[in-house]
């Protein structure tokens, strides 16, 4: 009997996509949120930022925007092959960004045409064209000489004579060697589906000769398209505005409910840390490092959840995407068949708020850490469990910012 291919792609995508979540609720915890005194040393060493004049708690101003380190590696046209690498962009941006690198960088060596991907997400159907969401000219225009990029696949490809390829996040090329270029050589076009063994974004102890180009792919080919980058803005300007007791600075929280509800958020894990942080414990770890009542908060949660009541009570400039977004953009921003859209204006809005809470470990903290060092935005703060009253923050700096070892800082300097 024969298989429909179609089926057995959908089926890939729709197991990977609960194996990530997986992975983001249960295998990577925060590190330790309780570091040496050598360590919390270093920490006011190496932080960029200084405390910000004239504000209330412990805002810090934002540091020097990093500039690429990396060199734009030039394609000769007599490398190109005839071959076609395709794929889709899959549950949510900060997926999107390792999804892209790895596209990019499987293309590149084998000298393929990479095809614009379409966005899925997690129910059937449930697909939007790149240009929806993302800025397509910039995206291809930052490709120039590295890969060759199309905007549709051709008519002659379909999914008969796709072969699929699993991929890991932050594909060597000793794998594409070994699992992926005899595929390809063999049926000339190919179909990638990343999956991730880990949600951390470490950087390698040494350099790779794929870092350069996973370095322009994850940081210099996606924006979102305009509109979108509108309602971020707007959105941010709201908040600031509300903020004026803290010179206009605000705390962006990922706080999603759904995900808190999941079995793995609850309890401590092996190591003695947390993957998730309730609102309650998110209130009290902002106050016990000396967050004034006045602080503006924002949370990702889309609409008002009962269980936000307790930071509220904190902190009462509590607000998620729904109290604050213009009224005329939330029908197709809020109120459509997918949260495409949420998801990525809460990946900008987290990527450029003052100070950035992952009150859940996953993928979602790790590439907006890299966002925000490569922009100079440091003043990420991990939660933890505080016994005593208070503390400082500098306590609780990410280690990504602490330790300089977050992949950003192999592409930036």
């Amino acid at each position: 009997m024969a298989v429909d291919p179609r089926h057995v792609l959908a089926g890939i995508l729709t197991l990977t996509m609960f194996l990530m979540l997986g992975d983001m609720i249960k295998r990577d915890h925060f590190d330790s949120t309780h570091p040496t005194v050598h360590d919390t040393k270093k920490a006011s060493e190496h932080t960029l930022a200084s405390v910000a004049k004239g504000a209330d708690g412990p805002w810090k101003e934002d540091g020097l925007t990093l500039k690429p380190c990396w060199q734009k590696p030039v394609l000769k046209e007599a490398d190109e092959s005839q071959g076609y690498v395709t794929f889709s962009l899959t549950n949510g941006p900060e997926y999107h960004v390792s999804q892209i690198a790895d596209a990019v960088v499987v293309a590149r060596y084998l000298r393929a045409t990479l095809v614009i991907p379409d966005i899925r997400g997690s129910q059937p159907g449930d697909k939007r064209n790149f240009k929806d969401v993302y800025d397509v000219e910039k995206f291809i225009a930052s490709l120039d000489g590295v890969v060759k990029v199309v905007r549709s696949q051709p008519t002659e490809i379909s999914a008969r004579n796709l072969a699929v390829v699993k991929v890991p996040n932050r594909v060597t090329e000793g794998y594409i060697a070994e699992n992926i270029e005899t595929v390809f050589r063999t049926k000339g076009n190919i179909r990638l589906v990343t999956y991730f063994p880990s949600v951390n974004m470490k950087k390698n102890k040494e350099k790779t000769s794929t870092d350069s180009i996973a370095c322009l792919a994850m940081f210099g080919t996606l924006e979102p398209q305009t509109e979108v980058r509108e309602v971020v803005d707007s959105m941010i300007d709201r908040l600031k505005t509300v903020s004026r007791k803290s010179n206009g600075q605000f705390v962006a929280v990922d706080l999603r409910i759904d995900i808190l509800e999941k079995k793995g958020c609850h309890g401590n894990g092996g190591s003695g840390s947390k993957s998730c942080y309730g609102p309650q414990e998110i209130a009290l770890f902002l106050k016990k490092i000396g967050f004034e009542k006045d602080t503006t908060v924002y949370v990702t949660q889309t609409k008002w959840h009962s269980s936000l009541d307790a930071l509220k009570d904190f902190f009462p400039k509590t607000y998620t995407k729904e109290s604050i977004m213009p009224m005329e953009k939330k029908d197709k921003f809020l109120n459509s068949d997918t949260s495409e859209f949420e998801k990525v204006i809460d990946y900008y809005i987290c990527s450029e708020s003052d100070v950035f809470v992952p009150a859940i470990s996953g993928l979602f903290y790790a590439n907006v850490a890299g966002k925000r060092i490569a922009s100079g935005r440091t003043q990420m703060l991990v939660p933890a469990t505080i016994p005593g009253s208070s503390a400082t923050s500098e306590e609780f700096m990410s280690h990504y910012v602490t330790k300089k070892n977050h992949f950003a800082y192999s592409c930036f300097c």
